[in-house]
């Protein structure tokens, strides 16, 4: 397929700068079995029953985006310039992946400092970022970073607004855990505690997934031929129980929901060969229109970005026709779009 498949026209002011309060007050655009309907998140049980599973991704988002002072040393004395950094993702080493600005003048071996208690020495530099080595590490990296960093909005809210204090919780989900996205899993965004609980009483079970999601979510799509394109790489882990909880609902009949594109990639990466297993390492998955899909039943999702692989994989699950059909009909009633915007339930 063409990626002038998977475009549309968007009017601007459908792009969510901020999330639905209560977070359960997003609209739900249903869409089951080539039909569709239109309510409420907090109204999503109705199209829920015992026996399913939602699975669930419990990435915690860091504050990525930073503001610190380029420190370097010369005959001269020292001399130190302002920099930004956007931290991208974690390497086996414990070491970031960062992107710079101004990038061009950094060097190998210097310091970058972003507070007293937190700075980076520059161990690498290509044209794919800078690799940072932190003084600290762990529960004391995350307070460091909690302190002097800012929650990484996506670019479409970052070029209208700046991040503010709300972001912080607002861009995090409740159920969030194992730190490391530079990106939320913004389907699961909708969910409170009560509503979680509602359901676990009603008998919809939940496993909890990780996969941490990275700033390659946001990537344009630039081949025309979209077999062409190069997935980025995400680490993510379903272990053993996860796998175990999720193989008994489907041998049981119930369905497999997972909550956001990213649970859905991570739960087809380790059921690929048939039946899910337990899985750690990094998913490059790219699913388009003739996937198989072993183990989703469903998928609760926001509305994506024109011409983006999350569309794509929307198209996979439910049918570039009815994708199509469901997009116009939510611009034509207004929907908000993005990753602070409404959901969506997908039933194929």
């Amino acid at each position: 397929m063409k990626l002038s498949d998977f475009d549309f026209e968007l009017p601007n002011e459908l792009i969510a700068l901020r999330p639905a309060v209560p977070r359960t007050a997003a609209r739900l655009l249903v869409s089951q079995s080539g039909q569709r309907s239109h309510d409420q998140f907090d109204n999503i049980a109705h199209y829920l029953r015992p026996g399913d599973r939602l699975v669930l991704n419990d990435t915690k988002v860091i504050p990525s985006h930073l503001s610190g002072q380029r420190i370097r040393q010369s005959d001269m004395g020292e001399t130190r310039a302002q920099i930004g950094v956007n931290l991208l993702s974690l390497n086996a080493q414990g070491n970031w992946l960062a992107l710079a600005k101004p990038a061009k003048r950094v060097n190998v071996g210097e310091t970058i400092e972003f507070s007293a208690d937190l700075r980076a020495q520059v161990l690498e530099k290509s044209p794919q970022g800078l690799v940072l080595e932190f003084n600290q590490q762990g529960a004391d990296f995350d307070a460091a970073l909690l302190a002097c960093g800012n929650m990484p909005l996506p670019p479409y809210i970052a070029a209208q607004r700046a991040v503010d204090q709300q972001d912080a919780q607002d861009y995090q989900t409740v159920f969030a855990r194992r730190t490391g996205a530079v990106a939320a899993p913004t389907a699961s965004l909708h969910f409170d505690q009560p509503l979680l609980d509602n359901l676990a009483a009603m008998g919809v079970q939940q496993t909890k997934v990780t996969l941490h999601v990275g700033a390659g979510t946001f990537l344009p799509v630039k081949v025309d031929d979209i077999q062409d394109h190069k997935m980025h790489a995400e680490w993510g882990e379903v272990s053993a129980s996860a796998a175990a909880e999720i193989a008994q609902t489907k041998a049981d009949g119930g369905r497999i929901i997972p909550v956001g594109t990213t649970a859905l990639r991570l739960i087809e990466t380790a059921a690929q060969g048939g039946g899910i297993k337990p899985w750690v390492g990094d998913t490059d998955i790219f699913i388009t229109p003739g996937f198989e899909f072993q183990i989703t039943s469903g998928l609760i999702t926001n509305f994506h970005l024109p011409k983006s692989t999350l569309l794509m994989l929307v198209a996979a699950l439910i049918g570039t026709d009815q994708l199509r059909s469901n997009y116009q009909s939510a611009i034509n009633r207004g929907y908000r779009f993005f990753s602070y915007g409404d959901s969506s339930l997908l039933i194929p």
